[in-house]
């Protein structure tokens, strides 16, 4: 099965057109308030003392600005920004060879920090801590442990699987913030500033449309803004508005509230073959021919949010939003079922 639009967006998060409307400075950062003013206060503390930023935790959906967060850290410390992910680190020597060109203030951001390999994280703990690296060279009688000392320097680890972080690793950040959504008010700020970044002029509604759309995330907001600029361009005289809008996004398949064609899939076989529920994960995705974990990632977080399913020790639930938005009768009511309540509202 092809990828539909929400996946593509998830899946390529750094593309050339993402990175060129980042903001260049806290100021220009919508959003996120009580995460900015915190990372702000840490910089503006760790500056008065001569000293540098304790090590940040970024977790949260993908999309909502924790690699822009990381780049304005490091761009506002006056100090170097060396990128990599926990993936990427395969073995303690490529951990190393990071660690080494790092100079002093430097900000090293991990990105997916919760995949990095169990071996790996330990030689990380001694780094963030002590700064220091014990590398272990050979094995067996010929096995000896070097240290290398390291300069100072801040690591900002961005997660979107919080709960998969070890706690040990969790407790050696001295800050950690979660980004939320945003509101369509603040998308709406995103796609007018990203609009004239682009020189595409679209006005406040359509702008408000496009944002009511694009799930709470900026990443889908201007991959959204991308499309509806297209289709302006080509069918809609230039200028991006409420129709224009409206038009381009239904014919990919992106409704009022936000949902794709494969959001309404899954909610048509969870009532449909399932009954509403309750379901388990796999048993979803085999149903939907869609993988589990592209599933659990971009289209329960967002279901789930807007009160379409809900998570329970048996598996997935349909809610009665879903039945109202698939037009299904809502089912009987089942006096021992300790989910009917919320049937019965």
């Amino acid at each position: 099965m092809s990828e539909n639009f929400y996946q593509q967006t998830t899946r390529a998060p750094h593309s050339e057109f993402d990175v060129s409307l980042r903001p260049p400075e806290f100021s220009e950062f919508i959003g996120q308030d009580k995460v900015k003013e915190r990372l702000l206060l840490m910089l503006e503390a760790a500056k008065g003392r001569g000293d540098v930023l304790d090590h940040v935790l970024l977790s949260g959906p993908p999309g909502l600005g924790k690699t822009t967060l990381a780049n304005l850290l490091s761009k506002e410390a006056g100090t170097q920004l060396h990128t990599t992910s926990g993936p990427q680190i395969e073995k303690a020597g490529d951990l190393a060879g990071i660690l080494t060109n790092i100079q002093l203030g430097d900000v090293l951001f991990i990105d997916e920090i919760h995949r990095l390999h169990p071996a790996i994280e330990e030689y990380l703990y001694p780094a963030m801590e002590d700064y220091r690296l014990d590398i272990i060279i050979d094995s067996g009688p010929s096995a000896r442990s070097i240290q290398l000392n390291l300069p100072r320097f801040t690591l900002v680890g961005a997660t979107t699987r919080a709960g998969m972080l070890t706690a040990p690793l969790r407790s050696r950040f001295g800050l950690v913030n979660r980004l939320d959504y945003y509101d369509h008010e603040q998308l709406a700020r995103i796609i007018e500033r990203s609009a004239s970044l682009l020189k595409v002029p679209v006005d406040r509604d359509g702008a408000l449309e496009v944002a009511s759309r694009a799930r709470g995330t900026p990443r889908v907001a201007n991959a959204l803004l991308r499309w509806v600029r297209d289709y302006a361009q080509v069918r809609g005289g230039g200028k991006i508005n409420r129709e224009v809008a409206d038009a381009a996004l239904g014919m990919i398949d992106i409704d009022a509230q936000g949902l794709d064609e494969m959001d309404k899939r899954l909610l048509e076989v969870m009532i449909y073959k399932f009954n509403g529920g309750p379901v388990g994960l796999n048993s979803l995705a085999v149903a939907v021919g869609e993988d589990a974990a592209t599933l659990e990632e971009v289209h329960e977080p967002f279901l789930i949010m807007e009160g379409y399913l809900m998570r329970t020790p048996r598996g997935r639930q349909a809610l009665p939003s879903a039945y109202e938005k698939i037009g299904a009768p809502q089912p009987p009511r089942k006096p021992d079922d300790p989910q009917q309540e919320f049937f019965n509202e």
